[in-house]
């Protein structure tokens, strides 16, 4: 979590000086900290103490100085320093989508712009505007902006709310042992929905008021908003609610149901047991004050007649009629992806070597990685021109000489360009393992048309990001699902279920409905460094909303599968 929170603070100073117009290279500088820390797989409080934060690319002496300062007190005197240059209101108009660091900054010095509000009448009464830089086409995409901000205000990616309650549960197994037993996320997180605004914990122990104040005194608890004998409330230090519930073991599973939710699910569930004369509550399933069960969740489903539904199913999409039927589907399970095929290496925006791409994925128990870096009109992730491609995949053939039960697929993310045609010619792209063709730009030009093209392409493998949408920013261009479906369907074209945080595309309404349609998906994770290879649970979360199965997602299979 120091990792984290040091790379925050960063990238909170590259912000704030970019908007006081403070020189690019230190603006950049601090950017730079932030993107190696937050990318960073080893702690950096163990680095500092083995005496080799001065090791790291990236960090030179001013920055290291500052890292150890807040290592050492939890304090540091420049970013409060430069968090006083600026109101935090300010800052924070960087969240939304056409306002980049420049443009916040000249209208808050010569508008006098501190918040949502003086943007708001900014744009109302035209003096925003008349700003340089500044018309009408930019102001439209502001407005849309700031709708897309306020709708998704205040609400945290799924896989930051994982870590954060991944985190919070390792700290209190290390401290409490066997005294406590089952421990878990409950609400949105545990039915891994796209974003959460906030997080809850249940803990099975009869020692609730050890458990809570050791909960609110773990170091990512910035402020304590409850603590009580069996509850308590912190918030993170990223603004994040989080509130732990400690339950004895005969309604531990009561809890856990009653809290996963989803409201819809539950409502319909209550529906249920009053039909039978039961009554179900957080504590447990009741036949007037005669307790029926509660210890475990499929006491709750059993007495009512169904098979016990997994937490992301319930949303009251039919989980609970196919329950009473027996006819719900056996999801793909978190251990059963045995490979990546879509991740990004240096040679483009990525952060790591192939080689070094490829050795995370070992570790990780994969058969398989495809590469597949940036063509060459993608400049802005420094896109690979057929020259530099041609030496990656000779690159990758050497490399894999070198291992043994692992594959490296030498491979690419080709642009679709504005015509519909590839960004690489049929020639070079024959010469690739796998081939992932998406849209990066001209969103509004007949995007269907040009995905329907690209598929068509017998050298395209799978479609990449299919409706382009990053949440709380931007949403996704307006694609006929359908028509891609079948286009899909009928060239054995995968779509992918991309699993970056901001991205989950497609969502799990549409590759539900892709399935149906007979397409095989593929789950990626879209890495662009060791760490985000992890982002694949996230994206297993979005396959079991979508009712998927093992045999729906193609990186399921084993690498000889894959390669013919």
């Amino acid at each position: 979590m120091k990792n984290k929170e040091l790379a925050a603070m960063f990238s909170e100073m590259a912000d704030i000086l970019e908007i006081t117009g403070e020189v690019i290279f230190k603006v950049n500088a601090y950017r730079k900290a932030s993107r190696v820390l937050d990318e960073l797989l080893e702690d950096i409080t163990r680095i500092h103490s083995e005496g080799k934060l001065h090791d790291l690319t990236g960090i030179g002496k001013a920055i290291a100085a500052k890292i150890e300062e807040y290592l050492a007190t939890g304090d540091m005197r420049k970013f409060n320093e430069v968090k006083a240059m600026v109101p935090p209101s300010v800052v924070s108009l960087l969240e939304i989508q056409g306002l980049g660091p420049k443009t916040v900054g000249m209208a808050h010095k010569r508008l006098g712009v501190q918040s949502l509000d003086d943007l708001k009448r900014a744009i109302a009464d035209g003096s925003l505007e008349k700003l340089p830089g500044m018309g009408a086409k930019k102001i439209g995409g502001i407005r849309r902006g700031i709708e897309l901000f306020e709708s998704g205000h205040k609400r945290v990616f799924l896989y930051d709310a994982i870590c954060i309650a991944d985190d919070i549960i390792t700290q209190l197994k290390a401290t409490f042992g066997n005294e406590i037993g089952r421990i878990s996320p409950a609400g949105s997180t545990r039915r891994m929905r796209e974003t959460v605004r906030d997080i809850d914990i249940l803990v099975e122990t009869d020692q609730g008021e050890a458990v809570v104040a050791a909960f609110t005194r773990l170091p990512l608890a910035k402020a304590v908003l409850a603590a009580g004998a069996t509850k308590g409330s912190i918030v993170t230090a990223s603004g994040v609610q989080v509130d732990l519930r400690a339950v004895p073991t005969a309604s531990f599973g009561a809890a856990q149901q009653y809290f996963t939710g989803s409201k819809a699910h539950n409502v319909k569930l209550r529906g249920i047991a009053r039909t039978h004369n039961f009554k179900i509550n957080e504590y447990g399933i009741y036949e007037g004050e005669r307790k029926l069960g509660g210890e475990s969740e499929e006491d709750i489903y059993r007495i009512l007649g169904l098979t016990w539904i997994p937490s992301e199913l319930r949303e009251d999409r039919g989980e609970i009629e196919c329950a009473a039927s027996g006819c719900l589907p056996q999801l793909i399970d978190y251990g059963e992806i045995k490979g990546d095929l879509h991740v990004h290496s240096n040679k483009s925006d990525g952060h790591l070597s192939i080689a070094r791409m490829s050795e995370a994925a070992v570790k990780l128990g994969y058969q398989y990685l495809a590469i597949c870096d940036h063509s060459k009109s993608a400049a802005y992730a420094r896109g690979l021109s057929p020259e530099a491609l041609l030496d990656s995949i000779a690159e990758i053939k050497a490399l894999n000489e070198k291992f043994s039960n692992f594959r490296i697929l030498a491979g690419t993310e080709v642009d679709i360009l504005s015509d519909g045609n590839l960004d690489y010619d049929d020639e070079l792209l024959a010469q690739l393992d796998f081939v992932v063709a998406s849209i990066h730009s001209a969103f509004t030009q007949n995007p269907t048309g040009r995905i329907i093209k690209a598929i068509e392409n017998p050298h395209v493998d799978m479609i990449g990001h299919l409706s382009g949408r990053l949440l709380g920013k931007r949403d996704g261009y307006a694609v006929d699902y359908e028509r891609i479906f079948e286009a899909a369907r009928q060239t054995n074209t995968l779509i992918e279920i991309n699993a970056q945080p901001m991205r989950f595309d497609l969502d799990d309404i549409h590759a539900r409905r892709a399935a149906e349609s007979g397409i095989k998906l593929a789950i990626i994770s879209d890495a662009h460094d060791a760490v985000q290879l992890q982002y694949m649970k996230t994206g297993i979360g979005i396959a079991r909303r979508a009712w998927l199965t093992k045999q729906d997602v193609l990186n399921t299979a084993p690498v000889e599968q894959i390669l013919s």
